[in-house]
């Protein structure tokens, strides 16, 4: 069985292929957007490189979806080293609820179909908008590390969260974020 195609009011959210890297390297080539993703990509090639290794890991390991804006790829979201979850979205693209509209259709259906008892997210504390989405969208933060990857030379921190498959209790302790 292939990976569905999902769809909210504004979004089609499709899975990853080859020929969406042109319009991908639009994000990846943002050096604002790729603030607390990664090191930039400044070769069109690089994402063709990214989009391929991604496709070539089994489902299983790892399921990617572009998002669509009137069939314009603006974002991904999806699940890599399952089962953490990761996200982007162009920077014209931001403060327009269109992630939180991606995420909360994604969620639902990634535990629906994989075999999941959580989802994990490791976002820079300096990613407000990003960590403020996943509380929203029932994340709790469990610790947090400093120094955990390397963007664009300079050392980056990391706050992890997790999200429990619904109804399931919940088997990491919530910290008070006051």
């Amino acid at each position: 069985m292939g990976i569905e195609t999902l769809q909210t009011p504004r979004l089609t959210l499709c899975p990853m292929r080859a020929e969406h890297a042109p319009a991908l390297h639009a994000f990846f080539a943002d050096p604002q957007a790729m603030r607390f993703f990664g090191d930039l990509h400044t070769d069109p090639a690089q994402t063709e490189r990214w989009v391929a290794g991604t496709l070539a890991e089994p489902p299983e390991r790892c399921r990617e979806y572009v998002l669509l804006q009137d069939g314009v790829a603006i974002g991904k979201a999806g699940l890599w080293a399952v089962p953490e979850l990761g996200f982007f979205l162009r920077r014209d693209r931001w403060g327009q609820g269109l992630m939180r509209e991606a995420l909360t259709a994604l969620l639902p259906h990634l535990f629906d179909t994989m075999p999941l008892d959580h989802i994990l997210a490791d976002v820079d504390p300096r990613n407000a908008a990003s960590l403020g989405l996943l509380h929203h969208l029932g994340f709790v933060e469990t610790h947090r590390a400093n120094r955990t990857i390397q963007i664009g030379g300079e050392w980056a921190d990391s706050v992890y969260l997790r999200l429990s498959r619904p109804g399931q209790t919940r088997s990491v302790p919530v910290l008070d974020r006051t």
